[in-house]
């Protein structure tokens, strides 16, 4: 019975209309423990008769085993897997062990579940409720909120309860409905049908106001009190969870023994599968009659499934057991469970079933691990390698299983539980070389979760006790010490150049030397020797990378560090390949830790190749990441994006927001790429005196190794200076980029410096350069750039009194700025047309302000021949969704077919 819930049955109401209307929603309903979220969960299930209505639950015991949540919810609807894409079919099959195949990408299972409940909701509308969402296992949880945040137009509802603080759970950031306790005057009125007898007004006002309006509260304290207790005096104060336990807890004490038993372990077994409770209780010698006086108290029922009154009872039952009868109840299930069908639950009911060190049960845990790992379920893998450590009773043995929890751990993205197995792992006693290896992962952790400076010293001290241990993993580690010092800067406890003179005097590789060595050795002789040693090597050696059957172990460690080398060598054609497959491998792999870093490159570099909306996307998924892993939010690529889209508001706000915080960590590289970005906005803007600061801030904490960076601050520092009158700032800018640029001898590098060198020239020597640099990058993927050196040369033109030769390149500029969306650059160019004379004619179907920014991206993507699967599968929403866009686009535009928006 819900009383006076009036206000939030109105918005549960309201969710149901617009799910029957074609339309999805999702909604958390957030509370204490016992204030009425079920019931508000059951009310939605009564009101949606006419729809489809899937239910699941989270279970405190059940945490650890990867996707449990997900599959009670889907399993219902697996024989609608067919109509998925194959990529989506497989990853679902695999992540249910229906087939055998590599781990899923974690994103692709999220978009698998969202197109499997589009699917089912064509028939009907589908309305899932999840309860106890705070005890879902965390990749359901991340799966679950993925597909909450992209739900649009499929007519489905996911309606989650949770007791839950928001910032504790993947679904934080999604619609909430906050239940509070009842009204005193309601209150008042639940209680007296709890209390129909005479009470004390004293004892009764004091559970009013020990209860705060907590409904189960008020209903269930009163159970089981005496009639002294309640005309005289009423319990403890003891906390309301806790009190609500002890009401439950004295309606379960009349019960016999073997009732008892019987509810904890169906307690126990999350799935509510009754011929798994009642194969369980038969291996203990309990009748089924049993189960009779649980029923009969309205605590329990078994049927189709095995049900508690509420979700608090569950819990009730299992933590008052003691730890010799959860010990039973587990071991029961473990026997019942076949060992062929289920054997990762198996070896969780025998985990918890232990009474000791076991390592028998370890060892299984070990093989539930890597079957977890295969599926993509990294959390998963680390719980049970966690467990395993601690059944673990040999020093040396348990000490080598914490220090391969803390990398899963740290790859599944928990990087602070990681460092806590870590420090378990560091008190063992390892050898010299594990040792060596916890060094080195507790290294990798500072850096992935922070850009800590400290990582450069750590992880280069690392590698020299590597040397005489492990040459391979202390050559890594060399390698992975010059990426931290790259990153860190000058606040760094030591140079990149150090780094690489210590790298040079470690032992050779072996033959043939892997790609990872050749990429070592080049880089530590161009750092250590100049910007001009090495170069050849490297670029040879980077082919390497591009070509097929490098692991997939060494792609996610060894791609970053090989693209950045292609960026710094002005290399675009590689780092395009190698940023597509890095990011493929990390989503594939589920590696959530690696997955920023390979989104934040291909990011960045879809800005420079003017896709703009292409690294919008990836943007948003980044985002995504971060918010399910709880990592930070790196801002690198947003702040480029935002500044080459021209927005000044949004640049402002990213810079306010994470300067303290780089410049706390020590964050070089962050620093430099926040004011390169604001430096490209105020230079599309015109605002010449801004971009020279901002640019002279950049070119001073950026040190000649971050090529991509330093080339690019010193041309915006040129171009500000030369607007600024600043005549010999701007040549000794130019002098250090041109030097630069030779040195790797790439179009982009060499382009780009041309066409910054024309603005310091007059005459014929700077249109030569104008027309080298357009030539030069238009060889090149770098369509940004390219945009801009027409845009300049026109400018330089129209200066000169050539309009007819200005508009040819201002027409240029303008129709690639617009297209890219870059919004600054492309008013800047339409107001050089205008002072030509002509007028600028919007382009047919490219009326952008009256689309929203995901209908233009749709649109465009029909326009490259993508079908709406296809479209879907790249943008992370469902085809159905991509269906509703493309009405409005069609609507807006007065068109009515895909082939008119092709024209």
């Amino acid at each position: 019975m819900l009383r006076n819930r009036h206000a939030e049955c109105e918005v549960l109401d309201r969710l149901l209309i617009a799910v029957r209307a074609g339309q999805s929603r999702a909604l958390v309903v957030r509370g204490e423990p016992g204030v009425g979220k079920t019931a508000l969960l059951d009310y939605v299930v009564a009101q949606a008769v006419d729809c489809r209505v899937e239910r699941a639950a989270g279970v405190q015991s059940e945490m650890e085993v990867a996707f449990a949540g997900l599959h009670q919810l889907c399993a219902p609807m697996l024989h609608r897997l067919g109509r998925l894409p194959d990529p989506q079919r497989e990853a679902l099959g695999i992540t249910f062990g229906l087939v055998a195949g590599r781990a899923p990408d974690r994103l692709l299972v999220g978009l698998a579940v969202l197109g499997l409940l589009a699917e089912v909701a064509r028939e009907q509308p589908l309305v899932c409720v999840v309860d106890d969402a705070q005890w879902l296992d965390r990749a359901s949880a991340q799966v679950f909120a993925f597909v909450a945040r992209r739900l649009v137009a499929e007519s489905v509802a996911l309606v989650f309860g949770s007791r839950g603080a928001p910032d504790d759970e993947p679904s934080s950031t999604l619609p909430e409905l906050v239940v509070s306790g009842l009204s005193d005057a309601d209150a008042r009125e639940l209680l007296r049908s709890a209390l129909p007898g005479l009470v004390d007004r004293r004892v009764r006002d004091r559970i009013i106001a020990e209860t705060r309006g907590n409904p189960l509260a008020l209903l269930e304290l009163p159970r089981g009190l005496t009639l002294a207790e309640l005309t005289c005096g009423f319990g403890s104060a003891a906390p309301l969870p806790r009190r609500i336990e002890e009401s439950f807890h004295r309606q379960l004490t009349p019960l016999p023994a073997e009732t008892r038993m019987l509810l904890l372990v169906a307690a126990a077994e999350p799935l509510d599968d009754p011929l798994l409770v009642w194969r369980a209780t038969e291996l203990l010698g309990i009748n089924p009659e049993a189960a009779g006086p649980a029923s009969a108290a309205g605590l329990f029922e078994i049927g189709t499934r095995a049900r508690f009154r509420h979700p608090l009872l569950r819990s009730t039952i299992y933590r008052t057991a003691s730890v010799e009868e959860r010990r039973v109840a587990h071991r029961a299930l473990a026997e019942a469970i076949d060992l062929d069908a289920d054997p990762d639950r198996r070896a969780w009911h025998r985990a918890q079933a232990a009474s000791g060190p076991d390592e028998d049960v370890a060892a299984d845990l070990e093989r539930s691990a890597g079957r977890a790992r295969a599926r993509g379920g990294l959390s998963a893998a680390a719980a049970f390698l966690e467990r395993a450590v601690q059944l673990t009773s040999e020093p040396p043995r348990r000490a080598a299983r914490a220090l391969a929890a803390a990398q899963a751990t740290h790859q599944a993205g928990a990087s602070d539980v990681a460092l806590e197995l870590l420090s378990v792992a560091m008190t063992g006693p390892l050898d010299r070389l594990q040792r060596a290896h916890a060094d080195v992962l507790c290294a990798q952790i500072t850096f992935t979760t922070n850009r800590d400076s400290k990582a450069p010293l750590l992880l280069l001290e690392a590698a020299k006790q590597l040397e005489p241990l492990d040459v391979r993993l202390a050559r890594d580690t060399y390698l992975d010490a010059l990426w931290a010092a790259k990153f860190a800067g000058p606040s760094a406890g030591v140079s990149v150049c150090e780094v690489a003179e210590a790298a040079r005097s470690a032992p050779p590789a072996a033959r043939p030397p892997r790609p990872a060595d050749l990429l070592l050795d080049g880089m530590a002789k161009r750092y250590a020797e100049g910007p001009a040693a090495g170069v050849s090597e490297l670029k040879r050696l980077l082919l390497a990378f591009r070509r097929p059957g490098m692991t997939e172990e060494d792609g996610l460690r060894w791609f970053v560090h090989a693209q950045w080398t292609a960026a710094e060598l002005g290399d675009d054609e590689t780092w395009e390949v190698l940023a597509a497959r890095h990011v493929r491998l990390a989503r594939e792999a589920g590696a959530l830790s690696e997955l920023p870093i390979a989104l934040t490159s291909r990011i960045l570099l879809h800005v420079l190749m003017g896709e703009l909306s292409a690294a919008a996307s990836l943007l948003a998924e980044l985002a995504a990441v971060s918010d399910a892993t709880g990592s930070p939010l790196f801002p690198h690529g947003a702040v480029v994006l935002a500044a080459w889209q021209g927005r000044e508001a949004e640049v402002a706000d990213l810079a306010d927001m994470v300067r303290a915080g780089m410049l706390r960590r020590g964050d070089g590289v962050g620093l430099t790429f926040m004011t390169w970005g604001q430096a490209v906005l105020h230079n599309s803007m015109g605002r010449s005196e801004e971009a020279l600061a901002l640019a002279a801030e950049a070119t001073e904490g950026c040190p000649w190794e971050n090529g991509l960076l330093i080339r690019g601050t010193l041309a915006e520092l040129v171009e500000g200076a030369v607007r600024c009158g600043q005549a010999e700032r701007a040549t000794a800018a130019l002098r250090r980029l041109s030097d630069l640029s030779r040195a790797c001898g790439a179009d982009w590098a060499l382009g780009l410096a041309a066409r910054t060198q024309a603005l310091v020239l007059d005459g014929a020597a700077a249109e030569s350069d104008y027309r080298e640099a357009i030539d030069r990058l238009g060889r090149t993927r770098i369509r940004s750039e390219l945009a801009r050196a027409h845009l300049l040369y026109g400018e330089w033109l129209r200066r000169g009194h050539r309009r007819v030769d200005a508009r040819e390149q201002l027409r240029t500029a303008h129709a690639m700025f617009t297209t890219m969306g870059a919004e600054a650059f492309a008013a800047r160019a339409e107001r050089e047309l205008l002072a030509t004379g002509e007028q600028v004619r919007k382009r047919n179907l490219e009326i952008s302000s009256e689309l929203t920014a995901q209908e233009a991206q749709i649109a465009r993507l029909v326009r490259q021949g993508l079908t709406n699967p296809e479209i879907a599968a790249r943008l992370f929403i469902s085809a159905r969704t991509v269906e509703w866009h493309l009405k409005k686009v069609f609507r807006k535009l007065g068109i009515s077919s895909r082939t008119q928006l092709q024209t």
